[in-house]
């Protein structure tokens, strides 16, 4: 997907296509238009666009038709219905047929702007969980790397918790591989042949993140026109890996200690419960003790997912694995083409890693398409779109010229980093957040923890 996203807009009415294309377009979005339902058809097979939004009676080809034969092409690609009170009827189909959202004519501005920016969130989240999905099945891909005690004593907690059904708590930094030590406890997991269902819980808001979680009824709120399953249903017998979940409200916070409790769920709108059999594994980047102190996160439920905690170290410290995460990355990325010197695993091993492992896979993966030759050197390193830190180290510069980490605190460092990045791109959020590692949903929420909410593109 493009950064703001690909949106097609499908209507045989100029003046709505126009206005439509406008109004997206000036959200952000990179907007493509047509009257035709066949050339729109040709038009997305050709480009691929992230979200479709389509009027249902055309000449030709309907919307309903269009919806078919993009769902038979591609189903996680949204379809947004636009109709009339006369088809309220075909919307309501359309909805049974995989339609994403239904709106009526004349279209409120601020309705399709939601509607669209929730689309392309979903897809999103479906895009990485495809991604995942696909890891699980290649290990050799996507499997934990190290030999040091740190994370030795990981991957025997992970061997001893997944014989077990107890609640899992990650704690780690971002980037330090929560989601795959969850994953190879699901895998060593008695519950392996079900599924693997996870969620970041700071990227939707809440009322969606509630739908998405438990489901709802039909008639429970505006646009809920059938009844929907949520992930813990979807989860039944496996695991359900639940990010971020310091990000929650207390309102989602207290259905969830529900589930863990009694072990059923309640769809919104609903008042039967529903029995779920599901391994629960939460994790979080947050510091749960001064939340709960702070009355953001309820202490009943942080007793409920801490029964067995497992901390995942930073980067940092495990240096004496970072030579094998690098050929790792390597063999990985360009199928041994490549090999790196000796100075500039030297280097690497010399600098912070405030975006851990998968700051390390990032760089790694820059370097590949960057470095001449077949081996990557320290003057390989020494290329503008690299952090200035390690620049100064492949150039035999020191610490003391980038971050000056001495005595600071860890909150520091991450602010400094976020500041240095952030001044690197020009406060091009979205670029930084890529550099980071990170969901630009993550980046905002901590410039505004540290009120750095600069104006800048977002």
């Amino acid at each position: 997907m493009t950064p703001n996203g690909r949106i097609l807009v499908i209507d045989d009415e100029e003046s709505t296509r126009e206005y439509l294309s406008m109004m997206l377009g000036r959200e952000g979005y990179d907007v493509e238009a047509s009257g035709n339902g066949k050339k729109a058809l040709k038009l997305n097979a050709r480009e691929g666009f992230d979200v479709v939004v389509t009027d249902i009676q055309m000449p030709g080809m309907t919307g309903i038709e269009i919806l078919s034969a993009i769902r038979d092409s591609d189903p996680t690609v949204p379809v947004v219905i636009v109709t009339g009170h006369s088809s309220q009827e075909s919307a309501i189909e359309a909805l049974n047929l995989g339609a994403f959202y239904y709106l009526l004519k004349p279209v409120s501005n601020e309705e399709l702007k939601q509607v669209v920016r929730t689309a392309l969130e979903l897809r999103r989240l479906k895009g990485e969980n495809n991604e995942l999905e696909r890891a699980l099945h290649s290990s050799e891909e996507r499997k934990m790397v190290g030999e040091s005690k740190e994370i030795r004593s990981v991957f025997d907690l992970i061997d001893r918790v997944a014989k077990t059904s107890s609640t899992v708590l990650l704690y780690g930094e971002s980037g330090t591989g929560k989601e795959l030590v969850a994953r190879a406890i699901h895998a060593r997991s008695a519950r392996s042949d079900k599924r693997f269902v996870s969620i970041n819980c700071g990227a939707l808001p809440e009322t969606l993140l509630e739908s998405e979680l438990f489901g709802h009824v039909k008639g429970s709120f505006t646009g809920a026109v059938r009844d929907k399953r949520g992930l813990f249903v979807v989860a039944e017998g496996g695991t359900f890996f639940l990010d971020e979940v310091s990000e929650t409200s207390t309102a989602i916070q207290v259905k969830l200690l529900r589930v863990l409790q009694e072990r059923e769920v309640v769809p919104v709108g609903g008042t039967k419960p529903m029995k779920v059999n599901v391994r629960v594994i939460a994790a979080t980047n947050a510091d749960l003790d001064s939340h709960i102190r702070e009355g953001k996160f309820r202490a009943d439920l942080y007793y409920r997912l801490n029964v067995i905690p497992i901390t995942i170290p930073p980067l940092r410290e495990r240096r004496e694995d970072i030579p094998r995460l690098v050929e790792h990355f390597l063999d990985r990325l360009s199928g041994g083409a490549k090999t790196v010197s000796d100075k500039a695993v030297d280097i690497l091993k010399s600098y912070e890693w405030p975006g851990n492992v998968r700051e390390l896979e990032n760089i790694i993966e820059r370097a590949v398409i960057l470095a001449d030759g077949h081996e990557i050197t320290s003057e390989s390193l020494n290329i503008s779109i690299f952090p200035e830190r390690l620049r100064k180290r492949a150039t035999g510069g020191t610490a003391s010229g980038g971050l000056g980490v001495t005595g600071i605190t860890l909150e520091e460092l991450e602010r400094r980093y976020l500041l240095q990045t952030l001044v690197e791109t020009g406060w091009k959020k979205k670029a930084a957040a890529e550099i980071l590692g990170i969901n630009p949903s993550t980046l905002y929420r901590k410039l505004q923890r540290y009120g750095m909410e600069a104006d800048g593109e977002d």
